[in-house]
């Protein structure tokens, strides 16, 4: 006697083509989380940082020690980059509701000059900004940018170590646990 193979039902198809794209999403996304966890800080950046001298695009000088000894929130960006441009304004904020309580916010432009100083026109900050120019993206890596994405925020504590960092955009539920900090 012979026997027929029916093919599977289609509410059996229907559950294993479910399965497969949940487990292709979950993959996805844990790829996606883990390209964007910063990596380690390599030795020696955080005392490279503390003597960091940039020019501002004002031209005048910028050096990272006169922040010392207080929190800083240290942020990359670039004014070709979408979301650096659309946390600027949350991060002033930050700045202009936490500076009495000693924090320090300082922009590293990874850009061209006349570029940043156009865009400064437009829309100001009250935190300073340095010029890091393509450096900026060395610098980034070495403290945990292993893919040089834009924006990337660290933030330091009073002691200069590093406490915290972020590869993207920024929310302001990430500034609220920061602002714990110090």
């Amino acid at each position: 006697m012979n026997t027929v193979i029916s093919p599977p039902a289609v509410p059996q198809r229907r559950r294993l083509l479910a399965a497969v794209a949940a487990t292709a999403g979950l993959a996805g996304t844990g790829l996606a989380w883990w390209h964007h966890q910063p990596g380690p800080v390599l030795a020696d950046a955080e005392e490279a940082l503390w003597r960091l001298r940039l020019d501002s695009p004002t031209g005048s000088p910028l050096e990272m020690q006169a922040f010392r000894g207080r929190p800083v929130l240290l942020n990359f960006w670039a004014t070709w980059c979408p979301p650096c441009v659309e946390e600027l304004p949350l991060i002033d904020r930050f700045f202009k509701d936490h500076a009495a309580n000693g924090w320090q916010v300082v922009g590293l432009a990874v850009d061209q000059l006349p570029a940043v100083q156009g865009f400064l026109q437009k829309t100001p900050v009250s935190f300073p900004v340095g010029m890091a120019g393509l450096g900026g993206t060395e610098l980034g890596r070495s403290l945990g940018n292993l893919t040089g994405g834009l924006p990337f925020t660290v933030v330091l504590g009073a002691s200069g170590a590093v406490l915290h960092r972020k590869m993207g955009k920024l929310s302001a539920a990430d500034l609220q646990v920061w602002a714990a900090l110090k």
